[in-house]
């Protein structure tokens, strides 16, 4: 990726940290700043235009290889697995299937008495989750098979289409949350046939927190109703009279924007639009090329250092996130942040994660200072 010293002024956390934690939250661009800014002060004035703002659906959309209408928002990927969890019916003796290396959120909403579901976890082996292992455990009587499309801790990365085929071979939709994935990894619901997705903006997408959305795939739209309603799930047409509201029936839309409820956080979603934008103006396979490329020179560096890497080394289950065991990892990440190197401290070792902007120097920097510690 050419011009990178110029992309870099786009971030002011450059000008003052080694910031590698993008798996965690990570810092807007300068553009995301400004947007925000002027909305708050449009809005100050009570001047909003909102034909200058987008709230990115249209830009997820093409993030995803989705439609527009097939996209609602929603204020995190919580919020959007809830939503599926709950508009979802569960025959009796019915299951889910997940892995044991989700983050918790993909698989609460499924642990719920009232749904009254069985959940199944695939073990998985050395860091990996085998697909032999996924077809051996889901079966006729499993609606859901839930995964995090790139997994918290170490990285690792589903094949989404081979889970859709062991998914659809049994009736049962694939559930994705995308938050570890997009702005990092390309994703195409099309071509994987995913059912549904979801992720927050705040992580690898670069938007603040309070933005996220929720892919439903268009034949299913209609299909399911809404776990919960407001305003924002109902037709426009409804809101298109002096007179009072139809309050007499539900007219739900046919879009996405069924599940939609109330209100959003406009000014984050303002700021997430201008983020994707960015990522789609640099192109996310350029983007996964730069980060793959850091993380190499980070897992042969980290190997230098006789430690162990529980993130696969093969590029096709890799992704932005490298993790590795070390002694005492939360006293060193806190050594670390203290000389301005921001990582995480992860289930006994640290987790790295770079974005297209980081640099082969701060990778380097990151691995004397390890030596040091």
């Amino acid at each position: 990726m050419e011009n990178i010293l110029e992309l870099r002024k786009e971030f002011p956390v450059t000008r003052s940290k080694t910031f590698l934690n993008h798996a965690a939250y990570s810092p807007l661009p300068q553009r995301a700043i400004d947007v925000m800014k002027k909305y708050n002060e449009d809005l100050s004035h009570f001047e909003i235009d909102e034909s200058k703002y987008s709230l990115g659906q249209e830009f997820f959309a093409k993030l995803i290889d989705g439609n527009k209408d097939e996209v609602a928002l929603v204020p995190n990927t919580s919020t959007g697995l809830n939503i599926v969890a709950n508009m979802l019916d569960y025959p009796q003796d019915s299951n889910i299937v997940t892995t044991d290396l989700e983050y918790p959120s993909v698989v609460y909403p499924w642990l719920k008495r009232k749904l009254g579901v069985e959940v199944r976890y695939v073990r998985n082996v050395d860091g990996r989750i085998l697909l032999e292992d996924v077809e051996k455990i889901v079966d006729d009587k499993t609606v859901v098979i839930s995964v995090s499309h790139v997994e918290y801790v170490n990285g690792f990365r589903h094949d989404l289409r081979k889970l859709s085929e062991i998914a659809h071979e049994h009736g049962a939709y694939l559930v994705v949350d995308a938050i570890q994935s997009l702005g990092a990894v390309p994703v195409n619901v099309t071509r994987d046939n995913v059912d549904f997705l979801t992720a927050s903006c705040y992580k690898w997408l670069l938007g603040p927190a309070g933005a996220g959305y929720l892919y439903v795939r268009r034949e299913f739209v209609e299909a399911f109703d809404p776990p919960f309603v407001g305003w924002a799930s109902v037709e426009p047409e409804v809101f298109d009279t002096i007179e009072f509201w139809d309050i007499q029936r539900l007219r739900l839309s046919k879009t996405a924007s069924r599940f939609e409820v109330g209100s959003p956080s406009f000014i984050s979603f303002v700021g997430a639009a201008i983020s994707i934008q960015l990522l789609l103006s640099l192109g996310i396979e350029n983007i996964q090329k730069r980060i793959l490329d850091l993380t190499e020179l980070l897992m042969d560096s980290v190997k230098d250092l006789d430690l162990r890497l529980t993130t696969p080394k093969d590029k096709d289950h890799r992704s932005g996130i490298v993790h590795f065991l070390i002694d005492d990892a939360q006293r060193r990440s806190e050594r670390l942040r203290a000389k301005d190197i921001i990582v995480s401290a992860r289930s006994n070792g640290l987790r790295v994660a770079p974005h297209f902007y980081n640099t082969k120097e701060e990778i380097e920097h990151l691995i004397r200072e390890l030596k040091a510690t």
